[in-house]
């Protein structure tokens, strides 16, 4: 599973040009629109497939204000949502993808710069819907700043609340206090099923012996293995779905209201070796303001910061 979870993330870094590893943008233009206490900033992503509407949150002021910039501009029409994997996210922005031929890698290029990570994990999550930032890995980007325009919506899947547990757990750190534990007195047994399970090559079953005795790894060594979730995520990830494996490591600077539908039909769209649709799904993305009542009363969002009706 870890095994698998390293891959998707390494095909989520997005290789943008190259400036200056320090390098951030440079917001020195005024922005045509600007969310207010009464108003929110409408975002239309439309495609072949259909629809999907957003907002973007006040708190990633930066991802919020560059994404609208950008929109204001049309530096996403006619875009692809260029890597797509069912069960993961859709992902898309890179400039080279405009007219880009058939069977040609994209995810490499950017605007030119980057912006700083505007992570809060526990308040927005990695939700089924939430649009998040692209960005380099980290041997190359130890700050985790982001992509300037590269983004992904995230599609995921209904977890189990044990398989909650499991995806949240430092597998290996469990696997290195698993190796501890066959030494300590009560324990060596364990050394024969392991080894049995390794000459098998039974992976799964390595992995589900393992987790067994993540209680007792935890107890004997005094240490904690899980990343903590709130009642919130916990609810969203057993209910609506998501990638909770990626909350903390990137920026969620928004959510899709609707077209969950479509979301799903341009995740499942076949895809050739590097998850590029077999057949193009452009993108074209406006921006509207309207009174943040309205935005309550089509899409059902309930503002934190204003009164149920």
């Amino acid at each position: 599973m870890r095994k698998l979870i390293l891959v998707l993330i390494t095909g989520l870094l997005a290789a943008c040009e190259q400036p200056s590893q320090g390098q951030a943008q440079q917001q020195t233009e005024k922005k045509a629109l600007q969310p207010n206490p009464d108003q929110d900033v409408l975002i239309t992503i439309s495609t072949p497939l259909g629809d999907m509407h957003a907002i973007l949150y006040p708190e990633t002021k930066q991802h919020r204000d560059n994404f609208i910039k950008l929109v204001s501009e049309k530096y996403y029409d006619g875009l692809l949502f260029h890597r797509c994997i069912q069960n993961f996210m859709i992902q898309g922005g890179d400039p080279q993808s405009r007219g880009a031929a058939p069977g040609v890698m994209l995810g490499n290029n950017g605007p030119g710069y980057f912006l700083p990570a505007e992570f809060m994990p526990e308040k927005y999550f990695h939700e089924k819907g939430a649009i998040c930032a692209a960005r380099k890995g980290d041997q190359v980007n130890p700050t985790k700043q982001s992509d300037g325009s590269q983004f992904y919506i995230v599609q995921g899947k209904v977890y189990t609340e044990q398989e909650l547990r499991e995806v949240r757990t430092d597998l290996y750190k469990l696997y290195e206090l698993f190796q501890q534990l066959l030494a300590k007195p009560g324990y060596t047994s364990l050394t024969a099923q392991l080894n049995e399970l390794q000459q098998r090559g039974d992976n799964q079953g390595i992995q589900k012996l393992i987790l067994q005795y993540k209680d007792i790894c935890e107890k004997e060594f005094g240490v904690e293995l899980d990343k903590p979730l709130t009642a919130e995520q916990i609810k969203k990830y057993t209910t609506v779905g998501g990638v909770p494996f990626l909350d903390g490591q990137y920026t969620v600077f928004g959510k899709i209201l609707d077209g969950f539908d479509v979301l799903d039909k341009i995740a499942a769209q076949p895809g050739d070796q590097y998850n590029r649709p077999l057949n193009d799904v452009p993108m074209t993305i406006s921006a509207e303001m309207l009174p943040k009542t309205e935005i309550t009363k089509r899409f059902g969002y309930q503002y934190p910061d204003m009164p149920k009706n």
